[in-house]
């Protein structure tokens, strides 16, 4: 018998990133597509999120994934999981 706790699935998010000048931190920004109400149209949505880079290798226009954990700081409730794509310029 293990005395292990479970934890649950972190939440993911897939996002472009938007800003590199802090120090250990990246502004991504994340949209998505969805129904307008009213008019039943396809829109877009985007959020900004504050995520944790330890390694500080990304620049603007990286694709990333970013985890869900626990505060960080007042705004950080993000890290970067993984690169998907680096930008090419």
């Amino acid at each position: 018998m293990t005395t292990e706790k479970k934890r649950g699935v972190s939440k993911t998010r897939v996002g472009v990133v938007v800003s590199d000048k802090m120090e250990k931190t990246v502004v991504v920004k994340v949209s998505r597509r969805m129904t307008h109400p009213l008019f039943k149209k396809i829109i877009m949505r985007s959020k900004r999120y504050y995520a944790h880079n330890e390694k500080e290798g990304l620049k603007v226009g990286d694709t990333v994934r970013i985890v869900e954990t626990k505060p960080i700081s007042k705004l950080k409730r993000w890290r970067v999981g993984e690169v998907i794509a680096k930008s090419t310029s």
